[in-house]
């Protein structure tokens, strides 16, 4: 009996703190940041679907459950993306990179991170990178996802290959010029971004015209945008296609676990873990970590709580063949832009992804393939610029000049490479501000 009350009484906190994290601040605003990174998941899962025969259904139902956990766990718009690096090398390798290595590949790095969490090492890293160069992380970040986006919305693309096609024509249901009038939208709608986009006060205006210009102006900022895109697009796939619809199968996808050879282990690791853990430590643990507390300051999202739910995802999922996970600094930003302020927002697309994933399962590809990539590309636009705004606290010209370098570098080669100049040229200018305040006068 006396050990009864303490465990209620947990029971009871974990419940309300559950509560919290998944309140809506505001329910069309939370509908609307869900939106936000699916310019990243739809493109990257589309073509591992396509050109892999990856099992939708299956990371549909994963990636559901992942979304609704850590929007309960963290309070936050935590997405939940793609493993960029593993999903490029398996989009360009051909038939030698296949399931069994994609999932070797997700495995054996969310091992790394899962260790790096729980031992405490990636507290210790975090704590020892200097903001320029987490910065320059994010803004190269923002800024490749922006280059890309703006790729899907000038060529037709061909996501099975990950590759441009010809110019994308200016009419047609995904013509250059839908693209365009979707991004103005968002931009009138969202403006910049700043939090209070209907401000002003009806005291104001002293007179009707006034009053009703300031009505009309809430009405137009208030409106879920990336939703309405988004739905745009669904209407537009299946005009594209009208039979799509029936040619979709009701019910669930078969979840089996996939058999992973040594060979498959090998090829996973090697061309898989290695390129992608640098990628993962900077972008989704450390840079999401950062952009989280400036976002919601109030909110504790630590780096090794992050490691360990990354880790964690793919030690299970990718057994039976999901996509191989993370957070991602980009897509957090990408559901901010659009509204997302809670656990809820992601928890709405988990729940989305769960019922798709049971009611259609890998079927929905076919809806999928037809919906317009540059509709894709304009909200993977405004989720990279807002990742690259979240540098603009750099103070000074020296920390302006190592987080630009450390873009420069990560954008030319690798994240990893530029991660590293970055450190290098920090300490080196420490190094000559501490020899020059020594120097005598």
């Amino acid at each position: 009996m006396e050990n009864s009350e303490p465990d209620s009484g947990f029971a009871a906190a974990t419940i309300q703190k559950v509560r919290k994290n998944l309140a809506f601040r505001s329910k069309w605003s939370e509908v609307n940041g869900a939106m936000g990174d699916l310019g990243t998941y739809i493109p990257i899962v589309l073509a591992l679907t396509l050109a892999k025969d990856l099992n939708l259904g299956t990371t549909l139902i994963f990636t559901a459950v992942y979304n609704i956990l850590t929007g309960a766990l963290y309070g936050v718009p935590m997405p939940v993306q793609p493993m960029k690096s593993i999903a490029a090398v398996a989009i360009s390798s051909g038939s030698t990179f296949g399931i069994p290595e994609i999932m070797a590949a997700g495995i054996c790095t969310s091992g790394a991170l899962f260790l790096l969490g729980v031992t405490g090492l990636m507290e210790t890293v975090y704590r020892l990178i200097p903001l320029p160069v987490v910065r320059g992380v994010q803004l190269s970040q923002g800024l490749s996802f922006a280059m890309t986006a703006v790729k899907y919305i000038k060529k037709e693309q061909n996501l099975s290959k990950a590759k441009s096609m010809g110019e994308r024509h200016w009419v047609g249901l995904d013509g250059l010029l839908l693209a365009l009038f979707c991004a103005g939208f968002i931009v009138v709608v969202n403006g910049a971004g700043e939090e209070n986009r209907g401000g002003g006060n009806d005291d104001d205006n002293d007179n009707g015209g006034g009053r009703r210009k300031m009505r009309l102006k809430r009405f137009i900022t208030s409106l879920p945008s990336a939703f309405i895109v988004f739905l745009l697009g669904v209407v537009l796939a299946i005009l594209r296609r009208p039979n799509v619809v029936k040619e979709m199968k009701v019910g669930p996808s078969t979840i089996q676990i996939v058999k992973i050879s040594k060979h498959a282990w090998k090829e996973g690791f090697i061309n898989g873990a290695i390129p992608q853990l640098p990628l993962s430590v900077l972008n989704s643990v450390i840079a999401v970590c950062k952009l989280s507390s400036d976002l919601f300051p109030a909110k504790n999202c630590s780096v090794t709580s992050v490691s360990v739910t990354v880790g964690l995802m793919n030690l299970v999922g990718c057994w039976f063949g999901a996509m191989p996970c993370c957070h991602g600094a980009g897509g957090l930003a990408g559901q901010y832009k659009f509204g997302g302020r809670s656990g809820g927002s992601v928890a709405i697309l988990g729940a989305a992804k769960l019922v798709l994933g049971f009611v259609v399962g890998s079927s929905l590809a076919k809806l999928l393939n037809q919906f317009p990539v540059g509709v894709l590309g304009v909200l993977l636009l405004f989720a990279g610029l807002e990742l690259a705004m979240a540098c603009r606290d750099m103070a000074s010209k020296e920390e302006s000049f190592v987080m630009l370098l450390c873009a420069a570098v990560s954008l030319g080669s690798s994240a990893a490479i530029g991660f590293v100049c970055g450190i290098v040229v920090f300490l080196l200018l420490r190094l000559r501000s501490k020899d020059q305040s020594c120097s005598p006068v």
